[in-house]
């Protein structure tokens, strides 16, 4: 962020009436976007009050306060501090807000009418970073059931990914995915297994339908002897996907076996299933089939699983459902197994806290609030 800094300064200070042509969006690091202010929070208090900035480096710093909360480049939120401190000193100020505009590019451009014109793009990213608060605070005040129904609907309606449906089917208690099929009941007059069979259109209808319709025993007993015998039905799927040209969730006896036993018993098949692979766990055979592959995944472990979906939120190249399953995570694991995604996370990322991470990777209220829902 230092270096596009630098350069919206120059740009700025060298502005004319016409504004330069746009470029195409720019993708910055966090870390690059943070820079200027870390490096500005490590100077002592008093050394800024002894030594107030020249007027060129102070109009220099309010130019990269208000960029910065404006780009909300690399960041997921907005820094609502930085924009209103910005807004009020440039009260009654055109000609900064007009200098901002052109030194600006990728976001403001030229429109042949006399002015700057904001690119769509950059009204749709701004939309996104502000409402990031307001969806955070609106999931966490609905009932969990509506809340589970509602994403589901989501996903099923708007050709999203179905990580966030499969989600719901394979982490929740049995009682509380038969109250989200209650609550989609309730919302769209309709179930939500008609809804998964009619609009699902690949080869994945089928484990879905098995999965937002299992009622799961929920007690400890477990077969060692069962686990094996369907270990071994899992791992002749698998080998026999790829000769027959054909996918792994294809396969009936591996839906039936996902969609139908206790999460304890599934876990001593996976684990039985890895002992006789060499160590290989069963989702590492599973990578061109993302939507099996992360059912097997929060069957088998869901604090690891989330603990992932949020480390994928915080990569300089996360797509927009990547930086949305922030929220979502946060809000429907915050009372459920945070604790263990905590650690979770800490093991995958050696030993680096969730809390700093967030801190890090967030901005102003938002951060707050998912801090606050994490347990600092």
């Amino acid at each position: 962020m230092q270096q596009f800094l630098a350069q919206v300064s120059s740009n700025s200070s060298a502005a004319t009436t016409s504004p330069p042509a746009s470029p195409p969006l720019p993708r910055l690091s966090r870390q690059q976007q943070q820079a200027p202010r870390r490096e500005r929070d490590r100077d002592p208090p008093q050394s800024r009050e002894k030594e107030a900035p020249p007027p060129m480096a102070a109009a220099a710093e309010e130019h990269q306060d208000l960029t910065r909360a404006f780009a909300g480049l690399g960041g997921l939120g907005v820094d609502e501090a930085a924009l209103v401190s910005a807004l009020g000193r440039w009260r009654r100020q055109p000609e900064k807000w007009a200098q901002f505009r052109r030194g600006f590019p990728g976001f403001f451009s030229a429109s042949g009418a006399g002015m700057e014109r904001c690119e769509d793009e950059y009204l749709r990213h701004l939309e996104a970073e502000f409402s990031r608060l307001k969806d955070a605070a609106v999931l966490w005040a609905m009932h969990p059931w509506e809340r589970d129904a509602r994403w589901a609907h989501h996903v099923l309606h708007h050709a999203h990914p179905p990580a966030g449906l499969v989600e719901v089917a394979c982490t929740r208690a049995a009682d509380d995915l038969l109250g989200a099929r209650r609550a989609y009941h309730a919302l769209y007059h309709r179930s939500l297994e008609e809804d998964v069979a009619y609009l699902v259109k690949d080869a994945n209808a089928s484990l879905l339908v098995g999965l937002v319709t299992a009622y799961r025993y929920e007690g400890a007993r477990v077969s060692e002897d069962l686990a094996k015998e369907e270990a071994k039905a899992l791992g002749a799927a698998v080998k026999q996907a790829a000769p027959a040209a054909r996918l792994v969730v294809q396969d009936e006896q591996v839906v039936r076996v996902l969609a139908t036993r206790s999460k304890p018993q599934l876990r001593a098949t996976f684990r039985i299933f890895k002992e006789l692979h060499g160590g290989k766990p069963l989702d590492q055979d599973l990578a061109a089939e993302p939507c099996l592959q992360e059912a097997v995944r929060c069957l088998d472990s869901p604090p690891k699983y989330y603990s992932e979906v949020i480390g994928r939120a915080f990569r300089d190249d996360a797509d927009k459902q990547a930086k949305a399953a922030l929220t979502r995570v946060v809000v429907s694991r915050a009372d459920v197994d945070m604790e263990d995604i905590k650690d979770a996370y800490a093991r995958q990322h050696g030993g680096n806290k969730l809390a700093d991470a967030v801190a890090n990777n967030t901005q102003g209220y938002y951060k707050e609030a998912l801090l606050v829902m994490i347990g600092k």
